[in-house]
């Protein structure tokens, strides 16, 4: 490195110029060991959102990201696979499909967030169960996944440090948006996580991070081909995001719909759905079945036959929760002190909902975040969440149930929840997976 000269691969990058792959390892090395400022990383980042990168360069830049700190290995008799999704409101499919996908023959090492924006995160949710250590060193880690084959913990400095340090400047820096630096930041986790496949599910509509169907697409193509190119199966699917996916939103509440589908319990058809679509996938990446057709058979089998709870149960008790927390999960689950039922003014059917704003409806409740590291109220949020199509009335079944913490908080979220909810003629029916995006060379 005794001639790298940040500045000049910020120049070349600028100018529109394609990057060797060793001015691309080098720059990174130098966000990794602090030889390179803040103000460097956000002129890197800038010129890449404003002349692009080719996916040969995202390559590059993914697999030196993830080199950037340690990458796990494994020495298991079955496949390792994840999901990761890009975030909605009731998004809670990981707490199904880590355990559902492990009794189904795979490992599941999930490194999961916390919520972000108006999107809840699968580490806040979690959290909620009491006692449930989500901060697990790198080998507590992994031995949970050998044992039980399935673990969720958070984010460690460990994994992939150079993202951590680039995202802390794109977040001041308005460069998030960039296609190049977003599939980066997500596949370098993901390749150091040592996985032999990975899911992706992309969200899109009104309670997605990428409500434009196309920037969905684009985003999709661009993760299937790094992750592929990586030397990671990867596929991705595109789903919907116009309604809340399950009947609740809110950390423990979400948790006890997760439980309540584990053990068999009736649950949303459109939640449900997902995850098997997302799980199919995973068991085909790992060669645990031909194609999706079988693999959704082994998926259902494993949630009837109750294996997918006893894998939720002790991977619950080896991260410190209750041994007996799927027995009586309302016992442990904390729960808030007001409910309130919000009905329709109008008869009609639930024609539209804005999904962003019954996530800040959470967020109101005191089950989101307005500020990093600000602690939440894991008992808030919404149950009993109608449907897009559902037929209401005032006399009828409500739109749903506020939990909060005091009638002011309620009052807040109501506002929201009735600006979110349009009641009029029936919707289209909605296309729950639009789109499933594979390598090129298999289409």
């Amino acid at each position: 490195m005794t001639h790298f000269l940040p500045q000049e691969v910020i120049r070349k990058k600028r100018d529109g110029l394609s990057l060797p792959s060793e001015d691309i390892q080098n720059f990174i090395r130098g966000v990794t060991d602090n030889s390179i400022g803040d103000g460097q990383i956000a002129a890197f980042c800038m010129a890449i959102l404003l002349k692009g990168m080719t996916m040969d360069e995202r390559v590059v830049l993914t697999r030196a990201m993830a080199d950037s700190g340690k990458r796990l290995t494994w020495d298991l008799d079955r496949p390792v696979l994840d999901k990761h999704s890009t975030g909605g409101v009731g998004d809670k499919v990981s707490m199904i499909l880590a355990p559902l996908v492990a009794a189904c023959g795979a490992a599941v090492p999930m490194i999961a967030g916390r919520g972000l924006g108006h999107t809840g995160g699968t580490i806040d949710k979690l959290e909620s169960i009491p006692g449930f250590r989500t901060a697990l060193s790198i080998e507590d880690f992994q031995n949970i996944v050998r044992k039980e084959h399935c673990a969720i913990m958070a984010a460690t400095p460990d994994i992939a440090p150079a993202d951590r340090r680039m995202y802390a400047v794109r977040d001041i820096t308005a460069t998030v948006e960039s296609l190049d630096l977003i599939t980066a930041s997500i596949l370098s986790k993901k390749l150091s996580a040592g996985l032999d496949g990975l899911v992706m599910d992309i969200k899109t509509g009104s309670g997605a991070f990428l409500p434009n169907p196309e920037d969905a697409k684009a985003l999709a193509e661009s993760l299937v081909s790094v992750g592929c190119g990586a030397g990671m199966p990867t596929v991705a699917l595109i789903t919907d995001m116009n309604q809340v996916l399950g009947l609740s939103a809110g950390n423990a509440l979400e948790i006890s719909e997760c439980v309540d589908i584990l053990k068999g319990n009736v649950s949303e058809g459109r939640l449900l759905e997902v995850t098997l679509a997302l799980g199919a996938e995973m068991l085909v990446l790992g060669k645990l079945a031909e194609n999706t057709a079988p693999a959704r058979v082994m998926l259902l089998r494993a949630l009837t036959d109750g294996r997918a709870a006893e894998c939720f149960a002790r991977m619950v008790t080896m991260q410190g929760g209750p041994a007996d927390f799927m027995d009586k999960p309302d016992s442990y689950l904390p729960k808030a002190p007001i409910r309130r039922a919000v009905r329709p003014d109008k008869s009609g059917h639930v024609s539209h909902i804005d999904v962003r704003k019954m996530g800040l409806a959470i967020i109101a409740l005191g089950g989101g975040r307005t500020r990093a590291g600000e602690a939440i109220n894991p008992a808030t949020g919404l149950s009993d969440i109608a449907a897009l199509g559902t037929p209401c009335s005032p006399q009828g079944s409500p739109l749903c149930i506020i939990h909060a913490k005091t009638n002011g908080d309620a009052d807040d979220a109501e506002v929201l929840v009735r600006e979110s909810l349009t009641i009029g003629a029936p919707p289209s029916p909605q296309i729950l997976v639009s789109q499933r995006m594979i390598p090129s060379h298999e289409q």
